[in-house]
């Protein structure tokens, strides 16, 4: 498979809701990102808050347009500040460098998209979201 359908990224929302579930988290906020940036499918649970859909495409626009899983943007925002409000004015503000925008990878390790998790702690995010991916029978990168 070389692209996320919308039935896939609905399966990789729903496994990451009921992760959330069993995990007893706050209401998550889910997005799942095509390579080339664009929404393929979002959700946001009864209680999380309306702007949740920023953070969550934030972080998973970052993820994608950058290669680089939220946890290794963070690491290097944290390491070289300059470099990441460079990539966050290049990309106009969109980037959210946090852990929580997971990169989804292709059996051969070609990026195919990224799904952003926002509602709980970064670690929880992600978390349930590698759950999520991993439901839909596809792995993520943190």
């Amino acid at each position: 498979m070389n692209e996320i359908n919308l039935r896939r990224a609905r399966q990789i929302i729903k496994g990451t809701f009921d992760k959330g579930a069993e995990m007893s988290l706050k209401p998550l906020t889910v997005v799942v990102l095509d390579a080339g940036g664009h929404v393929k499918a979002f959700e946001r649970q009864d209680g999380a808050s309306p702007g949740r859909f920023q953070v969550a495409f934030g972080k998973a626009y970052g993820a994608v347009m950058l290669g680089m899983a939220g946890r290794a943007q963070m690491e290097r925002a944290e390491s070289q500040a300059y470099f990441m409000a460079a990539m966050n004015g290049a990309f106009d503000g969109r980037v959210v460098p946090v852990p929580g925008g997971i990169l989804v990878r292709d059996n051969k390790g070609v990026v195919i998209g990224a799904i952003g998790v926002t509602g709980d702690t970064s670690d929880n995010d992600v978390e349930a979201g590698l759950s999520g991916l991993e439901k839909a029978g596809l792995t993520g990168e943190a």
